[in-house]
C-alpha cells in the first residue's frame, strides 16, 4: 500500500524502515528536512517531501496519512494537512502518545469534513524496527480497511500484535491503560531489586539474579530482560540518576480512574513514587522529621551536624 509518514523520529523512522521492508511505498516527511532525505536515500521505497502540499500531491486517493510526532503538536499537523489540501475519503491516523478524549474530538470534527481518523496506541519503542510494534487501533471499519496491510506489516508476531479494539478514542484508550500498568510493573521491579541489594549480608549479585528470572520464572518479560542487560553493563548502575521522568499518560491513567471510581492504588502509587524521585530535599520529610522528633524524642539527620535528636519522650 502508498501511506505518508509525518514525523520522523525515533519511532517514526524505524515504522518507516519497516514499513519499506515490507514493501509498501512511503511518502516521508518532518519539518526537520533531513530525516527525509536520508530514509529516501537508504530506501527506494520511500520519497522525501518537501512540504504537506507536497505529501498530498504525492498520495493516491483515498489518501493515508499516518501522523508520529508529539502529542501537543497533532492539532497543528491536522490543521495544517486540512490546508494542504486533504479531502474527505482520506484517512489521518493519529499513532502517538496523544489524550484518548482528544481523539474523540479530532473524530468528530474530521467527520464533519467526511474526513476518516484512526488513534492508534503504538508500543514496541526502539526495538519495533526489529521485533515489531504492538498495535491498539480504534477507528471505522472503514478507516481500519484502508490501513490494515500497513498495520500487519508494522505488528510483532507476523502481523498478530494490533487489533482493531473499538471506535475513535479506544486505541488511545488503551494504550494509556497499558502505560498506566508498565508504571506499576517497573515500580514493583525497582522495589523488589532495591529490597534485595538492601540485603548486605548475603552479597547478592543483582545482574546473575535478573539473568535466573529470565528462565521459567512467572515474573520473566521484556522489562526484566531490559533490566538484566543495564545490570551487565554497569551493576550498580551508577551512570544512572534516580530521577524519574513520565510522559503523561500514568497521569491520564489515574484520572481516568478516579473519573470512573475504579480503584488503582498500585498504579496510582507508582506514578506519585515518580513524583517522588525528583525531590531531593523534600519539605514532606522535613515535616515527618519534626513530629518524630517531638513525639518520641527519635533520632534524626540534620543538615550539618547528620543527626539530632528530638526532646520529647512520648
Amino acid at each position: 500500500m502508498q501511506l505518508a509518514m509525518i514525523g520522523l523520529g525515533r519511532m517514526g523512522g524505524n515504522m518507516v524502515r519497516r514499513l519499506a521492508g515490507g514493501g509498501h511505498e512511503i511518502i516521508a516527511y518532518d519539518v526537520d528536512a533531513a530525516p527525509g532525505k536520508a530514509l529516501a536515500a537508504e530506501l527506494n521505497t520511500v520519497t522525501a517531501a518537501t512540504d504537506l502540499a507536497d505529501v498530498i500531491s504525492k498520495l493516491a486517493a483515498p489518501r493515508v496519512i499516518w501522523v508520529m510526532v508529539p502529542h501537543q503538536f497533532v492539532d497543528s499537523t491536522i490543521e495544517n494537512l486540512l490546508a494542504a489540501g486533504i479531502e474527505a475519503g482520506d484517512l489521518i491516523i493519529d499513532g502517538g502518545n496523544s489524550n484518548y478524549k482528544d481523539g474523540q474530538r479530532r473524530g468528530l470534527e474530521l467527520a464533519e469534513k467526511e474526513i476518516l481518523f484512526a488513534d492508534c496506541g503504538t508500543s514496541g519503542g526502539v526495538w519495533g524496527l526489529q521485533n515489531g510494534y504492538s498495535l491498539m487501533i480504534g477507528g471505522s471499519d472503514e478507516a481500519i480497511a484502508l490501513i490494515a496491510s500497513g498495520l500487519t506489516t508494522l505488528a510483532s508476531n507476523d502481523g498478530k500484535g494490533w487489533g482493531h479494539v473499538g471506535p475513535v478514542g479506544a486505541g488511545h484508550f488503551v494504550k494509556m491503560v497499558h502505560n498506566g500498568i508498565e508504571y506499576g510493573m517497573m515500580q514493583a521491579f525497582a522495589e523488589g531489586f532495591e529490597l534485595m541489594k538492601a540485603k548486605s549480608e548475603f552479597d547478592l549479585d543483582m545482574h546473575q539474579i535478573s539473568r535466573i528470572w529470565q528462565h521459567g520464572s512467572v515474573v520473566s518479560s521484556w522489562l526484566l530482560d531490559l533490566t538484566g542487560d543495564a545490570l551487565e553493563q554497569d551493576g550498580d548502575l551508577s551512570a544512572l540518576s534516580d530521577w524519574m521522568d513520565d510522559s503523561g499518560e500514568g497521569r491520564w491513567t489515574v484520572n481516568e480512574s478516579i473519573e470512573l471510581g475504579v480503584p488503582a492504588p498500585v498504579l496510582t502509587l507508582a506514578l506519585q513514587m515518580r513524583f517522588r524521585s525528583r525531590e531531593t530535599d523534600a519539605f514532606a520529610g522535613k515535616i515527618v522529621n519534626a513530629m518524630r522528633a517531638g513525639f518520641g524524642g527519635h533520632a534524626i539527620k540534620g543538615v550539618d551536624d547528620g543527626e539530632q535528636k528530638g526532646t520529647s519522650d512520648e
